[in-house]
């Protein structure tokens, strides 16, 4: 085969879905380069392994093809250019940020790693530096040390990364020290005005939860928890704030609510962002059950009564809002819960990920304190893993400590039945009602009333100056605007971000034809945007008569779901 084939091999792989055979492809193509002594190949595989782990939340892979590429850059420094050394240097980041989240990188590698970056950097970003020898030292327990990074790192500043952020992760580290009044000062600033992170407020407010409880601010926390969930309970990347709301809701006094949310989460567990967020939920989880079991809910069963994962919206009317496929929650004041729902089955594939979780079948029935016991061990197991890499007892003791945690006295703080009077985000559109009347009466169509359903469903979206409504579910972007003589009409339009080379047309007009054969909604097409093809799709509803806010929310969800549903196809093409 020639360079050239060679050439068009890794540009066929390049386009491969982000899975297991694309990156056997991009390591095959990478032992091939080595071979042939042909560098620029060997980097150009390299570089497309190390955006495949990071986008697949893979971090402990980088640490070798990154480790390649620095080799090769310090050979061949001409044929890299600024874009590669960007990269490369991004991928340096996140290699050694890989290291609290996971035991399979080695203790000695993410030092190594972390002295050549801060020799590559130059004194450039002392914030990053230091922020990572912060967390690295926390991580193994060096808390004198961790401290002393931290002052140093809140001195430099964040560099170019995003203040926000920055601010959710120290706050993090001073809850973990015990400090929660400054990790609050840190954080009411981002919860109050988040510019323009994608991640913020929720974030900042899943990091306020703990340090509300602790300083005694129980309202603040469940408004806080409330609307951060709303979010959190759906986006994947988001896994590793969810042992902040169980852990709300076992010490503020929710403990049948932790059940359902800890019901609904646990399939999550068969993919985890990274071993660290396992554990943290898993002992979290653990600690739920306990307390749980300590107040009566004990036993599991099959649940009767309101719809499954039904929550009270601001009208009292209780609408579901369990994910397609999940199982059914708990039922809420009830001492029993479902059998198949605490999701045992679901949780076994940790073994296929970890080979952790341990348990028989489900036909005898199980109670709290048996997925406890289950969770317990998971943690246990993880912190152990931890441990053995880096010489230490840190993570067994954080674990041990999380189990021995108890409940703030009293009568809780009671949950917002809907969204908090402040929940609104600020942006171009005014702030329009839902109707005059009843959610069922018939009122003109609004760009507010498109955001409040999306909102309701717990999604982020951004509202353009020309009042179009966007937002990015996985591999579906989708706009939705009004058009029409009136602004009557609903379109909603799909776009998919990954694309096919323009020698895939025939290939794409039959998955496309195939779709809108098979398929009702999105209507799909492909168009050539500079020798690339890009995969769309629209859905248009008539609603110059009116519309009722609870149909703006089923046109909606089922343009999402729809949209979400054809990118996958897309992203799943070979």
């Amino acid at each position: 085969m020639s360079g050239d084939a060679w050439r068009e091999a890794l540009d066929a792989a390049r386009d491969l879905p982000d899975g297991e055979a694309k990156i056997a492809e991009l390591e095959r193509l990478a032992a091939h380069a080595d071979a042939a002594g042909d560098v620029r190949l060997g980097v150009d595989a390299r570089l497309s392994l190390v955006e495949t782990h990071r986008y697949r939340g893979e971090r402990w892979r980088l640490v070798e093809p990154l480790r390649r590429c620095l080799v090769a850059l310090d050979r061949h420094p001409t044929l890299f250019d600024a874009e590669d050394v960007a990269a490369l240097l991004r991928g340096q980041h996140a290699a050694v940020e890989a290291l609290p989240g996971s035991p399979r990188v080695g203790l000695d590698q993410a030092r190594v790693l972390l002295d050549d970056l801060d020799r590559r950097l130059a004194g450039a970003e002392p914030g990053t530096v230091a922020e990572l020898r912060c967390r690295l030292a926390d991580h193994l327990g060096d808390e004198p040390a961790a401290r002393a990074w931290f002052a140093r790192w809140r001195v430099v500043g964040p560099d170019h990364r995003c203040a926000a952020c920055v601010a959710v992760r120290q706050a993090e580290l001073l809850t973990g020290w015990g400090e929660w009044a400054e990790a609050v000062r840190v954080l009411e600033p981002v919860a109050a005005d988040p510019g323009d992170c994608t991640d913020q407020p929720e974030a900042a407010l899943a990091a306020l939860l703990v340090p509300y409880l602790r300083l005694g601010r129980y309202d603040d926390a469940a408004r806080a928890h409330v609307r951060a969930y709303r979010r959190h309970r759906r986006e994947w990347t988001a896994f590793g704030h969810l042992p902040a709301h169980l852990l709300f809701c076992a010490l503020g006094g929710h403990p049948a609510r932790g059940l359902e949310i800890l019901v609904e989460q646990l399939p999550r567990l068969a993919r985890p962002t990274d071993e660290r967020s396992a554990m943290e939920f898993a002992a979290a989880g653990a600690l739920l059950c306990r307390l749980a079991g300590e107040s009566g809910l004990t036993r599991v069963s099959d649940p009767t009564g309101q719809p499954d994962g039904a929550e009270p919206d601001a009208a009292g009317t209780h609408r579901s809002t369990r994910p397609a496929g999940h199982p059914g929650p708990a039922r809420r004041g009830h001492e029993s819960w479902p059998v198949d729902a605490l999701g045992l089955g679901h949780a076994t594939r940790l073994a296929e990920v970890f080979g952790l979780i341990r348990s028989g079948g489900t036909g005898g029935g199980r109670d709290v304190m048996a997925l406890g016991a289950e969770l317990l061990a998971t943690a246990t197991d993880l912190a152990g893993r931890f441990d053995a890499r880096n010489g230490t007892g840190h993570q067994s003791g954080r674990v041990a400590a999380r189990l021995a945690e108890r409940p703030r006295t009293g009568v809780p703080a009671p949950l917002p039945a809907g969204p908090a009077p402040d929940d609104a985000e600020a942006g171009p559109v005014d702030a329009e009602p839902d109707g005059p009347g009843s959610p069922g009466e018939l009122v003109p169509l609004t760009v507010a009333m498109v955001v409040a359903a999306l909102e309701r469903r717990g999604d982020r979206c951004a509202v353009d100056p020309a009042d179009t409504v966007v937002g990015r579910w996985g591999e579906a972007m989708i706009r939705f605007e009004r058009v029409g003589s009136g602004g009557g009409i609903l379109h909603a339009r799909v776009v998919v971000t990954r694309r096919l080379s323009a020698g895939r047309r025939a290939e794409a007009y039959e998955f496309v034809n195939a779709w809108n054969r098979d398929r009702l909604q999105p209507k799909a097409y492909v168009h050539e945007v500079e020798n690339e093809l890009v995969l769309a799709g629209d859905l248009t509803t008539d609603l110059a008569h009116g519309v009722a806010p609870v149909q703006v929310e089923v046109l909606v969800d089922a343009a999402v779901t729809t949209g979400v549903a054809y990118a996958e196809a897309v992203a799943a093409l070979p």
